[in-house]
């Protein structure tokens, strides 16, 4: 098991738009609906996904996008780290140590979650 720390980061919305759209997809994945949207967190070092996730191919839904699904933990629920291949692939390393966590309920408003708050999440590997 492997623990990731980082800071709380405002996002582009980028997923609230597309976890609405898509999640039926999602929910066939992970077994859960979930909420639009995710909550951003600046790392302090980088991530890579892990040997094994699961997989939502642009294909599966006529997009131009897939997206690994990594399960998590975090505030003691289960959780989806989100990322983009363009995100995993990317040339810019800074976007290696941004991860975007989905679960069932919008983390910030449960928590009382702001910019810049510590927060801890723990993935197999």
């Amino acid at each position: 098991m492997r623990t990731l720390r980082g800071r709380v980061v405002t996002g582009k919305g980028n997923y609230s738009y597309w976890l609405a759209k898509l999640n039926d997809y999602y929910r066939a994945k992970t077994g859960m609906k979930l909420f639009p949207g995710t909550l951003n967190l600046q790392l302090d070092e980088e991530y890579r996904r892990p040997a094994t996730f699961l997989r939502l191919e642009k294909e599966e839904y006529g997009g131009t996008v897939s997206v690994s699904i990594i399960p998590c933990r975090i505030f003691g629920r289960n959780a989806y780290i989100l990322r983009t291949d363009g995100a995993e692939f990317g040339g810019d390393p800074a976007e290696w140590r941004i991860i975007e966590v989905a679960t069932d309920i919008k983390l910030r408003d449960a928590h009382k979650l702001k910019d810049g708050d510590r927060v801890e999440v723990t993935v197999d590997e």
